[in-house]
């Protein structure tokens, strides 16, 4: 994880971050750069993370401190949609032209969603970034910051962390500075299986499927089963099948397992394999 040089958002975040502490929803000029500010990510003009063309995820420090501040200068407010009541900080998205947003699907302001993206009844909170063509199933929960690439099918039940605590206000370290750990990132072609969980700092890699139930953390030893050798920590390589494991550790109370992701099969570059395939590789049958 790298540290974007320059960011699109303005130096005043940088300054309303050092005296964060002294802000409320009272300061009416904080809360014109801070909403300027979510504003751009809403739209897609900024985004909390990428990943640069050599391949290593690029974080905008600057534009994740602003998803943060929101929390200090919002006020909590009434809102209402149809029937049903809301009593929070953060509005919901408003502009979803090009989207399928399916009744119960809830997006937070500040969440930026492109063309074609296709959302169930599910959570997107404010500061992701979906690109275009990804599908998200029924009760995803996909966190504040959180980077899904093009084309990524998210499938029932996935979780994908947030990168800034608990509905962002809870983030900071002792020193008073954001997690170093990077947002979540998902990229293209992706397909994630049911109830997978991909948390903060943890990355899939490009046309990478995650079987159903895994569990990647940014800490979490990535094994290839052919050769036992561990590839990496917390993420999974372009293009191959993946699924939950554990080795073996001896401690002195006896052998236990401890979780590990398992490469279980490479694919060529492209290419998805059909239902039955995938379920051979990740199952060893059909």
């Amino acid at each position: 994880m790298t540290q974007r040089d320059a960011s699109p958002l303005p130096a005043a975040v940088d300054e309303l971050w050092r005296r964060r502490a002294e802000l409320s929803p009272a300061d009416a000029e904080a809360r014109a750069v801070v909403v300027s500010a979510v504003d751009m990510l809403d739209g897609g003009k900024a985004r909390v993370a990428e990943v640069s063309p050599t391949g290593e995820v690029v974080v905008d420090e600057r534009a994740r401190r602003a998803v943060m501040l929101a929390f200090r200068v919002l006020g909590m407010a009434r809102s209402q949609v149809g029937d049903f009541h809301h009593h929070d900080r953060l509005p919901l998205k408003t502009s979803v032209d090009g989207v399928r947003v399916v009744p119960g699907a809830i997006a937070r302001w500040g969440a930026y969603l492109a063309r074609g993206v296709v959302l169930m009844p599910s959570f997107v909170d404010i500061g992701a970034h979906l690109d275009e063509g990804s599908t998200v199933d029924t009760w995803v929960s996909i966190g504040s910051c959180a980077q899904i690439g093009k084309n990524v099918h998210l499938a029932g039940g996935v979780g994908v962390g947030a990168a800034g605590g608990q509905d962002g206000e809870e983030g900071s370290d002792a020193a008073g500075e954001p997690p170093r750990a990077a947002p979540a990132v998902v990229e293209d072609g992706a397909l994630i299986g049911r109830r997978a969980v991909i948390a903060e700092g943890a990355r899939v890699g490009r046309g990478a499927v995650v079987g159903a139930g895994t569990i990647l953390s940014g800490s979490t030893p990535v094994v290839d089963v052919r050769t036992g050798e561990e590839l990496g920590r917390g993420r999974v390589p372009d293009w191959c099948v993946v699924a939950g494991g554990t080795r073996r550790r001896e401690f002195p109370g006896g052998t236990f397992g401890l979780r590990c992701v398992l490469v279980l099969e490479r694919l060529e570059e492209g290419r998805r394999p059909g239902g039955a395939e995938l379920d051979r590789m990740l199952h060893g049958h059909g």
